[in-house]
C-alpha cells in the first residue's frame, strides 16, 4: 500500500430523477468503492428523489484514483436492482490538499482553489469546485449515473489532515 494521504470524509447528500425499478417507485442505497474499501448508505424506501445526508469515511492512499458509487434498489425476495453507476477522480482534491500550503491559502474563511468541469473523463452534471474552508478542502459534486435512464447523486468529499509539502 501507497503513502498515507489522510482520511476522506464523503457525505452522500442526496439522489435526484433516480429510475424506478419497484412498481412505482424505488428504495434506493448507494454503496461507494475506494480501493478495497467499501461502505453503504441506509436504504431510503418509495423514494426517487431520496436525501440520505449520510458521512462515509475511507482511507486515501497513493496512487489515488477514484471512488465510485452504484445505486441499487433494495427488494425484499430477489436480487437488488441496479439503478446506474459513477465515479468521481480523486487526484484533483488530493492535488489541490498537497499545495494548498504551498500557495498559503488562508485557515479562515472560504477560498476556490480550482474548478472542474464535466467533460468525457468524469460523470459530473455541473460544474464543481474544490474549495478551502477555514483550512479544510472540500469538493461538492453531482454526478451523472452512467447505464441508465436518469439519475444524479449529490456528495460533498472532504478530505482530512492531509500531507503538508514543505515549501522552499
Amino acid at each position: 500500500m501507497g503513502e498515507q494521504l489522510g482520511q476522506l470524509k464523503v457525505s452522500v447528500v442526496q439522489g435526484k430523477s433516480l429510475v424506478i425499478r419497484d412498481f412505482k417507485s424505488s428504495d434506493p442505497y448507494v454503496v461507494l468503492k475506494l480501493g478495497n474499501q467499501t461502505a453503504k448508505t441506509k436504504v431510503i424506501n418509495s423514494c426517487l428523489n431520496p436525501v440520505w445526508n449520510e458521512d462515509l469515511n475511507f482511507s486515501l492512499t497513493e496512487p489515488v484514483g477514484h471512488l465510485s458509487l452504484e445505486v441499487f434498489d433494495k427488494d425484499r425476495f430477489k436480487t437488488d436492482d441496479k439503478m446506474g453507476k459513477a465515479y468521481l477522480n480523486l487526484q484533483p482534491i488530493a492535488s489541490v490538499a498537497r499545495l494548498r500550503h504551498v500557495v498559503n491559502v488562508s485557515s479562515s474563511g472560504e477560498t476556490v482553489l480550482r474548478k472542474i468541469v464535466p467533460d468525457s473523463d468524469n460523470c459530473l452534471a455541473r460544474e464543481s469546485s474544490i474549495i478551502c474552508i477555514n483550512g479544510e478542502v472540500v469538493q461538492s459534486v453531482w454526478l451523472r449515473l452512467c447505464e441508465v435512464e436518469s439519475g444524479e447523486i449529490e456528495l460533498t468529499v472532504k478530505l482530512i489532515n492531509p500531507p503538508v509539502v514543505p515549501s522552499k
